[in-house]
């Protein structure tokens, strides 16, 4: 059932769920919980990214600069390894001629199976006008490749990492925002296993405005979608067909208060998500100041497990979420602009 306030679709399940208060799950232990870089380090900060490389290490990336959409803005990395982060780099700016610099966005960390790291990120004054970029490294980040602008009406993953399905195949998960009449969409896009060939494969975004897609495979090949939006939930959409055709979308259980989300499939199968569990209030950043962790056996039934942040005022927002090889689960989220907070946590007994 939903009801409609001040023109925003609401589930009444969800309404019922914002006051439910999360219990921390005996069966997730906390293993470490840091900022990433000092404090002062950077004027604003925002929209991190995770990846696993080579002996356990861990790179974290960022956009930081004076603030967000100021030219100045690049994009930022460190690497942790043996308990400590190493001090932050700049790898990625806007530059574009000597008199003209644009901002940095978004960045997104990922992996192929054969080893060669990508990074993808935006570049432009604003997410309506931006494009594209991609840079590559095949030595774990120590040195990366030029940057390429990707194909026209190509923009890499938005927000979240793409997945590589057993074909070979790459799929990012994107989505655009118009400039004349701010619309919001999802769409996906193909690759092959170099991100050289691109496809776009658009999406029916329903009655519902969507953007940052988080997408996951289950072992039966099927991928599903959940997406941030404008009406206050969480949306799905499916595809069994390797992502060339897609569900209607649809509301689940949880709430979305207009903020990013990320998800991962574990190795047993089961999925957790990291959101806001709130609506979204007259400013932006309202509807920010908490962050949960939930799981699911089938995308569609949640639990919440773990409160990674819980405060009356703030923004902790932005997450990314990944699983290493040796089973931990590594969250990083945006800090009140200020910071690039890391959490691993330990899910094995949960798990079980």
């Amino acid at each position: 059932m939903y009801i409609l306030k001040q023109n925003i679709v609401i589930p009444m399940l969800v309404l019922s769920m914002i006051v439910m208060k999360a219990q921390n799950s005996s069966k997730v232990k906390l293993i470490t919980q840091e900022n990433i870089f000092p404090e002062n380090t950077f004027q604003s900060c925002h929209a991190s990214t995770l990846a696993e490389l080579s002996d356990h290490r861990i790179m974290a990336s960022w956009f930081a600069g004076d603030h967000e959409g100021a030219n100045d803005v690049a994009i930022w990395t460190s690497v942790l390894e043996d308990g400590k982060w190493s001090q932050p780099k700049s790898i990625a700016n806007g530059i574009q001629n000597d008199t003209l610099r644009f901002a940095c966005w978004n960045p997104v960390l990922f992996k192929n199976k054969k080893g060669k790291l990508f990074l993808f990120y935006k570049v432009g004054p604003n997410p309506r006008e931006w494009w594209g970029e991609i840079k590559v490294s095949n030595n774990n980040g120590e040195t990366w490749g030029k940057a390429k602008r990707l194909p026209n009406e190509i923009l890499g993953p938005i927000k979240n990492k793409p997945i590589q399905l057993k074909s070979g195949k790459i799929i990012y998960p994107s989505s655009t925002e118009s400039v004349k009449d701010d619309i919001w969409k999802i769409h996906i896009e193909i690759s092959d296993s170099n991100a050289s060939k691109w496809n776009k494969i658009a999406i029916d975004n329903g009655e519902f405005g969507l953007i940052q897609p988080s997408i996951v495979e289950y072992p039966d090949g099927s991928l599903q979608i959940l997406c941030r939006s404008r009406q206050n939930v969480i949306v799905e959409t499916w595809s069994t067909d390797e992502g060339l055709t897609w569900s209607k979308p649809a509301a689940i259980s949880l709430p979305n208060p207009n903020s990013g989300i990320d998800s991962v499939m574990l190795k047993n199968g089961s999925q957790i998500l990291v959101y806001n569990p709130m609506i979204s209030g007259k400013d932006w950043w309202l509807g920010r100041s908490e962050l949960r962790l939930a799981i699911s056996k089938d995308g569609k039934n949640w639990t919440d497990i773990y409160t990674l942040e819980k405060h009356d005022k703030g923004e902790y927002s932005y997450p990314a979420i990944i699983q290493s090889e040796d089973g931990n689960v590594h969250i990083s989220y945006t800090d009140n602009r200020k910071n690039i907070h890391y959490i691993s946590v330990d899910i094995t007994q949960l798990t079980k």
